[in-house]
């Protein structure tokens, strides 16, 4: 089976929201999102196309723990609590993909 990710795209557009966000991203709720979520590992980006955009990707063994992980009853406290947080200053999006191709070039 192929891996499965849960990406999250964050819109920090007010500079002087980004270091905090960075922070409580890095502290809080990205630790918090691995343990409920159930990932296997997660990392973080911030675009450099456009330095407003974060990047959170969070990786599952395959399709289904992705699609599982992201059920409402599961999700709901880190959305509640990211809206806590930042309102409406920070809108985000999720999307669940499905590796289709890994190449290496070993």
């Amino acid at each position: 089976m192929a891996k499965g990710y849960v990406v999250v795209r964050a819109e920090v557009q007010d500079r002087a929201d980004r270091a905090p966000f960075d922070y409580w991203y890095a502290t809080d709720h990205m630790p918090w999102a691995i343990r409920v979520f159930g990932a296997r590992r997660g990392w973080r980006c911030w675009s450099r196309s456009d330095p407003a955009v974060h990047y959170a990707f969070y990786e599952f063994a395959d399709l289904d723990e992705a699609q599982r992980a992201t059920a409402a009853e599961k999700i709901a406290p880190l959305v509640a609590d990211f809206d806590r947080v930042w309102g409406n200053r920070v809108p985000r999006r999720r999307e669940i993909l499905e590796v289709v191709q890994e190449t290496s070039t070993t």
